[in-house]
């Protein structure tokens, strides 16, 4: 009943649309959780199969902050590891797939049907980081891809639980109602795989599996050093299909669903796009493997300048230089123009300029003999007002400025303890010669 009502809901929509349902604005970020659900030596391909995607997913510019890596078990440091702390998925040893750069999210007993759903739905204990959290949006496209053990509309989790086609239809659909998804793409390599999303029902699921309901899925070699089999056929002909891609490639996702042999996977794939908003002829697999870069390109420069509290952020300056109507203005009678200071005074000038006007007061407040501190201080205090002339620089927008008040305030006890060194220096040479003229 549900998954006849989700056709009807993405039927509707199309309809609405004219035909063909819209995402609203493009999606600005991808992230990809990658699960393995086995325990056990035996199942060291399951974990293979993982790490083989992590690996690809990074390579195509998908950054370790915006990736989910559950792994039920850790084949690499296993007792029946010939080659410790390695995992690989061939048997020519050349790639570790369990490298330095590998970041383990999830690990053994923490890869739960509770904490992968929990992952989900975003709903989390307090005390878990942001390190554990998928933290996207309704613009994030997700890729999620589960291994392990399989069955009719299940999938086993430590060989103790399992989860089931309908609590993963809720668990998106909590996802949808929640806005944590643009669009979401399923890939299971499992036993009876296509049964896991028979249940689905929420927009924008694109559901894949690597066999059919009552089909096996199939390993693909062994690895007689390692003494077992180090990969899974469906994922070891997806992985084959992607080392020939690239982060700027347009491979549309019909081509990978084309590139499956059933006679290579003693399988056959299935896939459902009728959730789906697009044709996999309109979608590229950057969508859910890559990253997702945005290059703007501006004439204004992208300086950061000193404001009261220190600096302004990159974020904020450049956001300022593209916001600025600023065409054009005058301070102290010379020109500045658009995106950036032109003033002399800026770059060299103001600096010059201060420093003359506080080596001027300690000269006078010298020469003059002055020494009582009210003077003193008089003096000092005018050094702002004469650096400045009572102006405040304006930053390029317009609409905030920046202070130099503290700059000066800095420069004046500087120039005020320099003269007091020197009056105090001046007082007491001058009392040693009232001395010294005493018969």
């Amino acid at each position: 009943m549900r998954a006849i009502l989700g056709h009807f809901v993405v039927l509707l929509l199309a309809l609405v649309a004219g035909g063909d349902a819209t995402l609203g604005p493009a999606h600005t970020n991808n992230w990809a959780v990658l699960v393995c659900t086995s325990r056990y030596w035996f199942n060291y391909r399951h974990m293979a199969n993982t790490l083989s995607l992590y690996r690809t997913v990074k390579r195509l510019g998908i950054p370790d902050d915006h990736i989910i890596l559950m792994l039920a078990d850790d084949m690499a440091c296993n007792s029946r590891n010939k080659y410790a702390a390695q995992v690989f998925n061939n048997e020519d040893h050349r790639l570790n797939l369990y490298g330095d750069n590998v970041e383990v999210d999830y690990r053994g007993y923490e890869v739960t049907v509770e904490n992968f759903l929990r992952l989900l739905t975003g709903r989390h204990d307090a005390a878990v980081p942001r390190s554990k959290r998928l933290l996207t949006d309704e613009n994030s496209n997700i890729l999620l891809y589960m291994t392990g053990h399989g069955g009719d509309q299940f999938l086993k989790f430590q060989d103790a639980e399992d989860i089931q086609s309908n609590d993963l239809a809720d668990a998106f659909a909590q996802m949808c109602e929640k806005k944590r998804y643009r669009e979401l793409l399923v890939m299971v390599d499992t036993c009876q795989a296509a049964t896991l999303h028979s249940q689905l029902y929420s927009p924008g699921v694109f559901a894949m599996g690597s066999s059919l309901k009552g089909e096996n899925s199939y390993s693909h070699h062994l690895d007689a050093d390692v003494g077992v089999t180090v990969v899974d056929r469906f994922t070891y002909y997806t992985l084959q299909f992607f080392e020939n891609l690239d982060i700027f490639s347009n491979t549309s996702l019909r081509s990978l669903l084309q590139s499956y042999d059933p006679k290579l996977l003693d399988s056959h794939m299935h896939y459902r796009d009728d959730l789906f908003y697009r044709s996999p002829d309109s979608v590229l697999l950057t969508d859910f493997f890559g990253s997702v870069m945005e290059v703007e390109h501006t004439r204004a420069s992208s300086h950061m300048y000193a404001d009261d509290m220190g600096f302004i952020e990159p974020e904020e300056e450049i956001e300022t230089l593209k916001d600025s109507s600023f065409t054009g203005e005058k301070f102290a009678g010379i020109p500045i123009n658009a995106g950036k200071f032109q003033s002399e005074v800026e770059a060299f000038d103001l600096p010059v300029v201060i420093g003359l006007l506080g080596l001027a007061v300690t000269v006078s407040v010298v020469s003059d003999g002055l020494h009582d501190s009210d003077v003193l201080s008089l003096r000092v205090s005018k050094l702002e007002e004469l650096a400045l002339g009572g102006r405040r620089f304006k930053r390029c927008s317009g609409d905030q400025e920046i202070s130099m008040v503290p700059v000066c305030s800095v420069l004046s006890a500087i120039f005020g303890t320099v003269i007091e060194v020197l009056a105090t220096s001046s007082s007491v040479s001058t009392s040693l010669r009232a001395d010294s003229s005493v018969p």
